[in-house]
């Protein structure tokens, strides 16, 4: 069944779509270069972005990590997560790491929020302060990783009243079949659709008829 959103209060968010994970010399993109292949993410996500920019009135939010030296060697309490970004000096903040990869990289035209240290990018970001400007109650987001940040993120946003959509290939996470199936049934507990792509443009295409 098609998903009905309202015209002119959807938004999409894209995570992470740096060089760090999307670039052949980033230091996490082996992590998941295989899944990048098997889900053909990198397709996904240009033909969503795409798809996106020719609706009206559909804004892009980009979200991305970035660290500072103090960041890495001050904090008191390191999660696991972080640890294995801090030891390897990921997502350092003013490098070509943190840079959008070009070719998923924003326009005139999509916000760029502010930099987020923690996984959630309601929580560490003013992300919610651009939705609420731009009206928007049904919020897509895409890119990864789709255990962490992705599924973080769409947690808060579905217990703060948006509407949540994920997707099935427009992202990605280490550890192959099993984790991904995993990430889908935790998606599907705190979202309202995940979908495909090309079903989400078809919905956003129908709504807007």
């Amino acid at each position: 069944m098609a998903n009905t959103y309202e015209p002119g209060r959807v938004g999409l968010l894209l995570v992470d779509l740096v060089n760090e994970n999307f670039s052949k010399d980033g230091k996490a993109y082996s992590i998941y270069a295989p899944e990048y292949e098997r889900l053909d993410t990198v397709n996904s996500l240009k033909k969503l972005i795409t798809g996106v920019r020719r609706q009206e009135d559909v804004p892009v939010f980009y979200s991305r990590t970035s660290f500072t030296e103090e960041d890495y060697t001050a904090w008191r309490h390191v999660s696991g997560i972080h640890r294995q970004m801090f030891d390897s000096r990921m997502f350092t903040a003013g490098t070509w790491n943190t840079e959008f990869h070009e070719e998923l990289a924003p326009q005139p035209g999509d916000v760029v929020l502010a930099p987020h240290k923690g996984l959630d990018v309601l929580q560490h970001t003013d992300l919610e302060f651009q939705l609420r400007q731009r009206g928007v109650e049904y919020l897509a987001i895409a890119g990864v990783s789709g255990i962490m940040a992705v599924e973080s993120t769409a947690r808060t946003a579905m217990e703060r009243g948006y509407h949540v959509t994920a997707f099935t290939d427009a992202i990605a996470a280490p550890g192959g079949l099993v984790t991904y199936q995993a990430m889908m049934r935790g998606l599907n507990m705190v979202s309202h659709s995940v979908v495909g792509v090309d079903d989400f443009l078809a919905s956003l295409g129908k709504s807007a008829a």
